[in-house]
């Protein structure tokens, strides 16, 4: 991958651990442990807060936003707009992960919504990304669907045109991760089968995204590097395990150990351009 020093992603790890953002979490029910867990793990500080009477106080002192529309309910929603408004007017970094958007239209609102105040990041899976991009009305949930080389290829358009629509950067993730600002592409290798057999592991990536773009110059740049190294602890997790139950410690303890002057990143990470 050809990238400048500065926004490598052994750079972009230091720089999480040396600065320890405060990462403002809106998220789902059963996300807010496991993405606690594993922003801690990487070198961030967390904070769950959804009450309306805060949010404004609480963006002031945040580094960055993460908002997952997981578990919607209508005082949730204002305070996602809410929170939203805040990052947009002061500048702040921003994650939008559309849990499920496909599986009921109060999502498709909840969306529709927030993308006024224009996300830094839209982090979703293959499904959620043709959703959003308007060529998919339904989905069973929060499954990523198809992972075949032609539903590859088709959510990887759809990333781009959405990322250029919404001027902002696509993570697409599943068994290859698409991160694209409708101009430059990188294609992430790695992760391990077991990620996609551990409730939240999508939801805290989400908040691990917000917690690299802090005080990033580069959006895609931060973004690509925050999959890696959540791709590089999976597979190291992933090495001897026997099932989900095991993985999670080990992700977590991969997370805590990973090494931001590994030399075996760069083979994860493919930049194109976009045509």
């Amino acid at each position: 991958m050809m990238t400048s020093p500065s926004h490598s992603p052994g750079n972009a790890l230091r720089r999480l651990r040396q600065t320890t953002p405060l990462v403002h979490n809106i998220t789902n029910h059963v996300a807010m442990t496991p993405t606690a867990n594993t922003l801690l793990a990487i070198g961030a500080s967390p904070l769950m807060a959804h009450a309306q009477q805060e949010i404004q106080e609480i963006s002031a002192i945040s580094a960055a936003l993460s908002i997952n529309i997981g578990t919607l309910s209508p005082s949730w929603i204002e305070a996602m707009q809410l929170a939203a408004m805040c990052a947009h007017r002061d500048g702040k970094p921003w994650v939008l992960d559309p849990v499920g958007i496909g599986a009921s239209s109060l999502r498709q609102y909840a969306c529709r919504a927030l993308l006024e105040y224009r996300p830094s990041v839209i982090r979703a899976n293959a499904s959620e990304v043709l959703a959003l991009a308007g060529e998919m009305n339904q989905g069973r949930g929060v499954d990523s669907g198809d992972d075949s080389e032609d539903a590859l290829e088709r959510a990887s358009r759809a990333a781009v045109a959405l990322a250029r629509t919404q001027n902002c950067v696509v993570a697409m993730t599943g068994h290859v991760d698409v991160v694209t600002d409708g101009q430059r592409q990188i294609t992430i290798q790695g992760g391990h089968a077991l990620m996609g057999r551990v409730t939240a592991m999508g939801c805290a990536l989400s908040s691990v995204v917000a917690a690299f773009l802090a005080g990033s110059d580069d959006t895609l740049q931060a973004t690509a590097a925050a999959l890696a190294w959540y791709a590089e602890a999976g597979e190291t997790a992933g090495q001897s395990v026997e099932g989900p139950g095991s993985f999670v410690p080990r992700f977590l303890d991969a997370l805590y150990t990973l090494d931001a002057d590994s030399t075996l990143l760069a083979s994860r990470l493919e930049l194109t351009d976009v045509t």
